[in-house]
């Protein structure tokens, strides 16, 4: 183990089943990202609804399938196998993605957005918690960064395919949906058949009652700090659907605006794998606290862009935050959760992260109608910075150690 170990980003120490797992999370995610990238568009221009009602759609899409991951991260823990839960997420997603281009009316795209996100919520816990069984804990770091950064590059291409097939299909909203239903079955071929779930190892017992008060208290309490922090940072950051709205505004042409995606994704891949294999060598918290920073500078660039330039600065700035945050948090989690209750320890986290992304996207939606977007950035970058004076406090919780495995 000790020359794979000489690269930097340790590409060659990653076991081979977390890659397949990340091309896996990219050919789902080029698909989801094709119709995200131009659902709030096409709900605010093509049927008219309201900004509050776009931030109550996506808060609530994005909450339903973070909280639908508590259950099947409990109940990946209670079987003790994840491939099979993670494996029929993506088949759920990959059999609604169809309903886009079909459905007629608001309430069919609602539904269809919602039973999207419930797939991913099915398969999120156990997919996370079955990287963490393939890696060594020395490596969480670098493995959730990958995934993470393969992911977002699907998050990239998607966007991208977006605005070049409106382009070549004169805004053609349905046919792009069509499009985005390949890709998603691609991508549950690929777990079916090219992931491979390890054996648990001799002598290990299931968890019968994962969710119960007993089991819970075995997560520690750094685990849940990191819950907490993860929480408070989230109501912070509404969903990126205001990051299109906004590029909108500053008077980007519609076939245009899901190059917003693209800018903030390059630079949300390129620097998640690099920052989770750094926090395996100086630790987490540092990097932490330096992505929720930015997060502060790109809000204020978002609040007074008047222009595209700005507007890029401050996307570019928010996907530099995410990746410097986002498998970290992952990471932390890995960390810090005995492996039995590996897939309860990451529906809990998303259950709290959920609960606060639906608040923040109707706050934001809600500001959004009654200042407009100025005043929702100046909002989430007041919260932030508020926030982050308190994070120092948390360093003494544990989260200053790249790896405090518990079993």
């Amino acid at each position: 183990m000790a020359e794979p170990r000489r690269s930097f980003l340790s590409w060659r120490a990653i076991p081979g089943g977390v890659w397949t797992l990340g091309i896996v999370s990219m050919l789902m995610d080029v698909s989801s990202e094709m119709i995200h990238a131009l659902l709030p568009l096409y709900l605010v221009t093509v049927l008219g609804t309201s900004m509050l009602t776009v931030g109550l759609i996506e808060g609530a899409a994005e909450a339903i399938a973070l909280i639908t991951k508590i259950a099947s991260g409990a109940l990946s823990d209670y079987l003790g196998r994840r491939k099979l839960l993670a494996a029929a997420g993506y088949g759920l997603a990959a059999f609604t993605k169809p309903v886009f281009p079909l459905a007629s009316t608001l309430g069919w795209l609602v539904a269809a957005r919602f039973v999207d996100r419930i797939g991913k919520g099915i398969r999120g816990a156990p997919r996370d918690a079955l990287i963490a069984d393939l890696t060594v804990p020395e490596m969480h770091g670098a493995s959730y960064g990958l995934r993470q950064s393969l992911d977002t590059i699907g998050a990239v291409l998607g966007p991208l395919a977006a605005m070049l097939l409106m382009l070549a299909l004169a805004d053609n909203f349905t046919a792009v949906f069509w499009i985005a239903v390949i890709p998603a079955f691609a991508s549950f071929a690929v777990i079916v058949f090219w992931v491979h779930e390890p054996d648990a190892p001799p002598g290990t017992k299931t968890v019968r009652s994962p969710l119960s008060l007993s089991e819970l208290k075995r997560l520690g309490g750094a685990y849940w700090l990191v819950v907490v922090v993860a929480g408070v940072f989230t109501l912070a950051r509404c969903s990126e659907a205001f990051l299109l709205l906004r590029a909108q505004s500053v008077g980007v042409p519609l076939a245009v605006v899901p190059v917003v995606m693209v800018i903030m994704n390059v630079v949300y891949a390129l620097s998640a794998w690099p920052a989770g294999a750094l926090s395996d060598r100086i630790g987490r918290y540092g990097l932490l606290a330096s992505g929720f920073a930015l997060l502060v500078v790109a809000d204020l660039a978002l609040a007074f862009a008047n222009g595209f330039g700005a507007l890029g600065i401050g996307v570019a700035l928010w996907g530099l935050h995410m990746g410097l945050t986002q498998g970290l948090l992952a990471s932390l989690v890995a960390d810090h959760a005995p492996a039995q209750l590996r897939g309860t320890a990451f529906g809990m986290f998303n259950l709290i992260t959920g609960i606060a992304t639906l608040l923040a996207s109707v706050v934001a939606g809600a500001l959004w109608d009654g200042i407009g977007p100025t005043g929702t950035f100046l909002a989430s970058a007041a919260f932030t910075a508020v926030a982050l004076a308190v994070l120092p406090a948390t360093a003494k919780g544990g989260l200053t150690t790249a790896q405090t495995h518990r079993e």
